[in-house]
C-alpha cells in the first residue's frame, strides 16, 4: 500500500506518519512511499494503540480534581515495581488499594475492565501514577509477557469488524443487573418458567449462568449476573458481552449501591438497557420515589420524559413478564444493525463459567458471539490448545451438534480448564496450537500472583500478624469472587494470606498445609472435605469451614481476623510526683513520701518511674495517704505518701508518672 493511502486512513499526513514510525518501533525511512501491506496493517494497529494511550492519560488528567491549597504543588509518588502485564487483581495487591478502587479509576479513564483483565506496563503505570504510585518496568524475562500481549493482541484481531453482506441478526444477548435479593433470578425464573431459585442457597446467585428463553419464535440469550457487591468482577464480564441490559430495581427497596454500580458498568459499556421496576405486589412499593432516585442516578426512564424503557413487573406474581419480553425485542429491533455476527466464519466465544466435574472433567460454559462451533471442532485460547469439542448442550441438558452466534453451550472436552471470561476460538489450523508453547490464562495469572510487592527505597514495611487461608472452590468464578472480596481487606496490623488456592474438594494436602501455617482456616465453598482430610483435620486440629452463601464465608474471616487484631491502648497522663523519702520497702511493695508537682496522683492508676532522663520501670498508685488521712487522691502542690507496687526500686529523687491506661477493642469493618 502507498504511505498516502495510510496516512489518510489514520488521519494524519505522510510526514507526520514516517516522523513518528520510528517511536513506534518501524524503521522504514523518512523517504518510503510504499510499504508492504502487512507492515502497514501493525503500523495501524500500533498507532491506534498509541492513540488510546494518549487519549487514556488526557481523561485521565482531565479527571484530575486540584485540591485548595495544592495548586503548583508536586505529588511525591511511592515507587512501585510492575510487570510487562499484569492483572487488574495484582496492580491493586501491589498499590495495597481495594481492587475496587482501581476498578473505579480504570472506569473513569473509559476502559471498562474485571479483576482478572490484563493491562500492559503502559496502562498500568498511568492508572499507578493517578492513585499515587510511581511505577517501573520489571527487569529480567520478557518472553512470558510477550506472549500474553501476543495473545491480547489476536483477541482484538478476532473481534474486528465483519463485512455487512456476511452480518445476520442473531439472538440478543440480554444481562440483568441490580442490588441483590431485588429480584433478578426471580425475574428469570419466571421468564423461563424453570426453578432455578431453589439451587440458589439463601436467594443470592453464585453462579454466572446463561440460558434462553424464546418469544415470539425469536430466542433471546439471558445471562444471570450474581447480584452481591462480591461480583463486581462477574457484572463487568457479563455486561462485555451482552447487547442488551435489563437493570432490576425493586419498587419498596429503590436504589442501592449495588445498582448504582451496575449503572456505571452499564454505561461505561454503551449498553442500551431497560429498568424493569419489580416487587410492584407489595403494599409498599413506591415507584414515583424509584423513580426520581434513578433521576438522580443518571438514569431517566420514558415515563420521566427520558429515553430509557420501563416496564413494572412481579417476577414473584408473574405479572408484566409479556411486557418486558416485548420491551427487549423492541430495543433489539431498535439496534438490529449492532445485534449480529458472522455465522459462516470460524467460531469464537467467552468462556461464562468453569469448573471441573468428577465425571466430565474439565468443563465450560461458552457463549458463542460469532461462527458456529460445532462438534468435534479444535478449540484454543491464547493460541494455546485447549482440546476438542467432545460433546456440546444447551441450558437443558439437551445434545447439540452445532452452536449458532448468540447461543450459550456446555462443552465437554477440554484437557486443560479455562478461565473465565477467556476468549475461545476455533483455529484456522489446529496444528499450531500444539505446536506453540503458549502459557495459558491460568498460568499468566497464577504467575503474576505470586509476584511480591516491592517497597520503595528507604520504606520500612510494618510486619502484620496473618491468618493464613487455604480456599476451595467449586468453580472459578466463585474462586475469583472471593478472591475480589479478599482484596477490600487492608489493615495497618493484620492481614490475609491466601497460601493456597483451588478447585475441588478438600484433601488432606491441603489439611496438612494449614497445620504447618498457624494461625489458619481451611474454607470450603459449595466443596467438602474428603472422609481422609476429615479425620486428618481433627487429629491436627486443624479448623474446616464450609460454606453455601459467599458473604457467610467473607463474615466468618472477618470474625477471625477481629481475634487476631491487638487491642488500642490509650494513656492519659494524670500528674507528677517527685520522691523525698522512702518510708517503707517490702518485697514488690514500697511507701515513699514526695510531693505532686502537677495535675494529681490517684489511687489504682499506673505509675512509670523515671531516674534522671530514664525510665526505670513501671507500676500501680496502690494508695494515696495525705496527713494520716487515706486519701482517693492528692491534687497537684500537696505534699503526700502514696504505696506503690512494682518491681523497681525506688530512690529519693526519682520522677513518678501517673497516667491511666485504657484498653480498647478494635474490629475490622468492610462494608459488603
Amino acid at each position: 500500500m502507498n504511505v498516502s493511502d495510510l496516512a489518510r486512513r489514520l488521519k494524519t499526513t505522510p510526514h507526520e506518519l514516517l516522523d513518528k514510525l520510528p517511536a513506534l518501533g518501524f524503521d522504514i525511512g523518512t523517504r518510503a512511499i510504499k510499504i508492504d501491506d502487512a507492515v502497514g496493517e501493525r503500523i495501524a494497529q500500533k498507532w491506534y494503540e498509541a492513540e488510546r494511550r494518549e487519549r487514556l492519560r488526557n481523561t485521565l488528567l482531565s479527571n484530575t480534581v486540584t485540591r485548595p491549597g495544592e495548586a503548583g504543588a508536586p505529588r511525591e509518588l511511592k515507587q512501585i515495581v510492575l510487570p510487562q502485564v499484569i492483572i487488574v487483581r495484582d496492580l491493586a495487591g501491589k498499590l495495597n488499594l481495594p481492587v475496587t478502587k482501581v476498578i473505579q479509576q480504570l472506569m473513569k479513564a473509559g476502559i471498562l475492565a474485571s479483576q482478572n483483565e490484563r493491562l500492559d506496563f503502559e496502562t498500568a503505570a498511568i492508572i499507578s501514577e493517578e492513585l499515587g504510585f510511581k511505577a517501573k518496568p520489571e527487569e529480567g524475562k520478557k518472553e512470558d509477557a510477550v506472549e500474553t500481549v501476543q495473545a491480547m493482541d489476536r483477541v482484538k484481531e478476532l473481534f474486528e469488524a465483519e463485512k455487512d453482506e456476511n452480518l445476520k441478526a442473531k439472538p440478543p444477548v440480554v444481562v440483568v443487573m441490580g442490588h441483590v435479593d431485588h429480584g433478578k433470578t426471580k425475574l428469570l425464573d419466571a421468564i423461563r418458567r424453570t426453578n432455578v431459585m431453589e439451587k440458589e442457597a439463601g436467594g443470592i446467585t453464585q453462579h454466572i449462568g446463561a440460558y434462553q428463553a424464546v418469544r415470539k419464535n425469536r430466542p433471546i440469550t439471558f445471562i444471570d449476573t450474581p447480584g452481591h457487591e462480591a461480583f463486581t468482577v462477574m457484572r463487568s464480564r457479563g455486561a462485555k458481552v451482552a447487547d442488551i441490559a435489563i437493570l432490576v430495581v425493586a419498587a419498596d427497596d429503590g436504589v442501592q449501591p449495588q445498582t448504582k454500580e451496575a449503572i456505571n458498568i452499564i454505561h461505561a459499556a454503551h449498553l442500551p438497557y431497560v429498568v424493569a421496576l419489580n416487587k410492584m405486589d407489595k403494599p409498599e412499593a413506591d415507584p414515583d420515589r424509584v423513580l426520581a432516585q434513578l433521576a438522580d442516578a443518571g438514569v431517566t426512564t420514558e415515563a420521566w420524559g427520558g429515553t430509557v424503557p420501563l416496564a413494572k413487573i412481579s417476577a414473584k406474581q408473574g405479572t408484566g413478564i409479556d411486557e418486558i419480553l416485548e420491551v427487549i425485542l423492541l430495543v433489539a429491533d431498535m439496534n438490529a444493525d449492532k445485534i449480529r455476527a458472522n455465522p459462516d466464519r470460524l467460531a469464537v466465544g467467552t468462556i461464562i463459567e468453569s469448573h471441573l466435574d468428577k465425571g466430565e472433567g474439565p468443563v465450560a460454559t461458552v457463549l458463542i458471539q460469532a461462527g458456529t462451533l460445532h462438534r468435534n471442532d479444535y478449540i484454543g485460547i491464547g493460541g494455546a490448545g485447549y482440546g476438542r469439542v467432545r460433546a456440546m448442550r444447551d441450558w437443558t441438558g439437551k445434545n447439540l451438534d452445532e452452536a449458532l452466534p448468540g447461543t450459550p453451550v456446555k462443552i465437554l472436552g477440554f484437557k486443560v480448564l479455562p478461565a473465565v471470561g477467556d476468549i475461545l476460538e476455533v483455529p484456522v489450523d489446529f496444528k499450531s496450537l500444539e505446536v506453540k508453547k503458549a502459557k495459558t490464562s491460568m498460568q499468566i495469572a497464577q504467575q503474576l500472583t505470586a509476584t511480591k510487592t516491592v517497597p520503595a527505597e528507604g520504606e520500612t514495611v510494618k510486619k502484620k500478624i496473618s491468618l493464613s487461608i487455604i480456599l476451595k472452590c467449586d468453580v472459578l468464578g466463585s474462586l475469583e469472587a472471593l478472591l475480589g472480596m479478599f482484596e477490600k481487606i487492608s489493615h495497618e496490623d493484620v492481614q490475609i494470606e491466601v497460601i493456597q488456592k483451588g478447585l475441588g474438594n478438600v484433601n488432606e494436602g491441603d489439611v496438612t498445609r494449614a497445620e504447618n501455617s498457624k494461625p489458619s482456616v481451611v474454607y470450603a465453598f459449595n466443596v467438602v472435605p474428603t472422609q481422609q482430610a476429615s479425620l486428618l483435620a481433627r487429629d491436627k486440629g486443624v479448623d474446616i469451614k464450609e460454606f453455601k452463601i459467599i458473604y457467610e464465608l467473607f463474615d466468618d474471616m472477618v470474625k477471625r481476623l477481629n481475634i487476631l487484631v491487638p487491642p488500642e491502648i490509650i494513656r492519659t497522663p494524670l500528674g507528677t510526683f517527685e520522691t523525698v523519702a522512702i518510708f517503707r520497702t517490702e518485697t514488690g511493695r514500697m511507701v515513699v513520701g514526695g510531693k505532686v508537682k502537677e495535675g494529681k496522683v490517684v489511687a489504682g492508676e499506673k505509675v512509670r518511674v523515671w531516674r534522671g532522663e530514664e525510665p526505670i520501670g513501671e507500676g500501680i498508685v496502690d494508695t494515696v495517704q495525705v496527713g494520716k488521712s487515706v486519701m482517693k487522691e492528692a491534687a497537684g502542690g500537696q505534699e503526700c505518701g502514696i504505696g506503690y507496687k512494682g518491681k523497681a526500686k525506688i530512690q529519693i529523687g526519682d520522677r513518678l508518672e501517673v497516667y491511666h491506661e485504657e484498653i480498647k477493642e478494635r474490629k475490622i469493618t468492610i462494608p459488603r
